[in-house]
């Protein structure tokens, strides 16, 4: 009997989960269905910043295009309205459904949008399941998003973006080096305040005001300032905060955090928390024929956390993290199929942060927030905390550590340090004695990768240097190729640079 798989969403994970799929496919020991919103061919979606500025190609975005998920049912413009748990189906916008045995929630994360004054919803988008706003307000989430940014960087405009953390940084400062002009209002003292703490957060503002970036803190903004064009349209013109400061823009770019998408789940009296409710075996608490997976997925043991009202935890947040749950799921389902044992999926640890762009090299995992001077309260062991800085060249590390084993660091301008300090984090390893050993890896004179080649490169697809230099050695002579072998720097783009730099190093040493 062939096991009906239904996949609700086509975005990063569901394809991959899709794909993952497609041996079984080709067995005919399942059939596999997968329903997108959209009607564009699914694209990666954590490259539309890149693809708004003009880095990367439309076609550089494209997952699969039509039929290249041989088997399988791929139907791009449906949306999905509702779950009859009982038939065991998915009821489409169209009114038609669709039967399944298992069904895997992929539907990701909807944009946080603030209350502001002036600030007026024009009805749905075209996939029926965000919100269309004031013309030249965008939340940088999809191809129309892409285009409203484009079109403003192409003319030299000045975007406002509101909100600072990982998304809002890296967004300014493409368009810093598209020659927009971008300024940053954010409500908190500094930028990405959940990865930094106020020294690494210093070096990152100094290195913003040096390539043309405004940050404007302590900013509760209240009201947007539209104008009127000569067809009556109403035009995004300033953003007005709490102490009237106004920051004019022809773009404002929300970018105020997201919440995952859990609609369809509530109508169909799924528990949700954070996201759909799923258990180590990514199933939901309520109905063992459905899972969840990506941004939508709050993994918790409901052995511990079932008859509490806030259940701790939520979605990683991170297209690694949900690639690797879309290829343990499917893992998994193989195994059922052939009676064979798994174990059950880890839920990873908070990941490491990497803020991409040329324009400063800044990674950050764990809890760096300790003071290395504070008191320490009686009874209580205090965190070991490292601190290097160099302000005046734009270097900064900071490591926290409990009884020598790496909690959390941050290291800003030190590339292979941070490339060391991920691998000791990932792993649970313990710190070198002397830290400053550390921070003489990014010494000029320093020729060996941290960490060797067993360090992970690619942190979305889990890609290691070594795995890079071996597709380089078979034959791989750009950064695409590679990508295509391996799929490192397919993910968030965030290594394509050092890719770049191993295949130049090979092609050197070739010549």
């Amino acid at each position: 009997m062939t096991l009906r798989i239904v996949v609700v969403g086509a975005g990063p994970v569901g394809i991959r989960f899709a794909e993952e799929l497609l041996p079984l496919v080709a067995e005919n020991r399942v059939a596999v269905t997968v329903v997108g919103a959209e009607t564009a061919d699914p694209y990666n979606r954590v490259l539309i910043g890149e693809y708004a500025v003009g880095e990367v190609a439309a076609s550089e975005l494209i997952l699969v295009t039509a039929g290249g998920l041989p088997g399988v049912d791929l139907r791009q413009g449906a949306r999905a309205e509702r779950i009859d748990r009982e038939a065991q189906q998915v009821v489409l916008d169209d009114g038609s459904s669709v039967g399944y045995d298992r069904l895997v929630l992929a539907t990701g994360a909807r944009p946080i949008i603030p209350t502001l004054d002036g600030l007026h919803a024009l009805g749905p988008d075209a996939t029926g399941l965000d919100t269309r706003l004031t013309t030249g307000v965008c939340v940088l989430r999809d191809l129309s998003d892409a285009e409203q940014v484009r079109r403003v960087v192409e003319q030299g405009g000045r975007v406002v973006v509101l909100g600072a953390g990982v998304l809002g940084i890296e967004l300014a400062m493409l368009l810093a080096d598209a020659g927009a002009t971008p300024a940053v209002a954010h409500f908190g003292p500094i930028p990405m305040p959940r990865q930094l703490d106020r020294g690494s957060a210093s070096v990152l503002a100094s290195a913003l005001a040096s390539a043309g970036v405004v940050l404007v803190p302590h900013t509760r903004a209240e009201a947007v300032i539209v104008r009127e064009d000569d067809h009556g349209e109403r035009l995004f013109r300033a953003l007005v905060s709490a102490d009237a400061k106004h920051i004019e823009g022809d773009l404002l770019v929300l970018s105020c955090g997201v919440r995952a998408r859990t609609e369809l789940a509530e109508g169909a009296g799924l528990r949700v928390g954070n996201g759909v409710l799923v258990d180590s075996t990514l199933r939901s608490w309520t109905d063992p024929r459905i899972h969840a997976i990506g941004d939508c997925a709050h993994i918790a043991d409901p052995t511990r956390h079932l008859h509490e009202k806030h259940v701790p935890g939520g979605p990683n947040g991170l297209v690694g993290p949900g690639w690797r749950q879309a290829a343990w799921l499917a893992a998994q389902i193989r195994a059922e199929l052939d009676d064979a044992d798994t174990a059950s999926f880890r839920e990873e640890q908070p990941g490491v942060v990497v803020l991409k762009g040329e324009l400063v090299d800044l990674v950050s995992a764990g809890d760096v927030s300790a003071d290395p001077f504070a008191p320490v309260p009686v009874g209580e062991d205090a965190p070991g905390i490292a601190v290097w800085a160099d302000p005046e060249h734009g270097t900064y590390v900071k490591m926290a550590t409990r009884n020598g084993v790496l909690t959390g660091f941050v290291a800003v301008g030190m590339p292979r340090a941070a490339a060391e300090l991920s691998v000791l984090y990932l792993r649970g390893g313990e710190l070198p004695a002397d830290r400053s050993l550390l921070l003489r890896l990014d010494d000029p004179d320093e020729v060996e990768p941290a960490g060797g080649r067993d360090a992970t490169l690619c942190i979305c697809n889990d890609v290691t240097i070594g795995q890079v230099e071996d597709a380089i050695d078979d034959g791989c002579a750009t950064v695409a190729e590679v990508g295509g072998c391996t799929r490192a720097g397919t993910g968030c783009g965030g290594c394509r640079a050092r890719i770049a730099e191993l295949v130049h190093a090979h092609s050197g040493a070739a010549a």
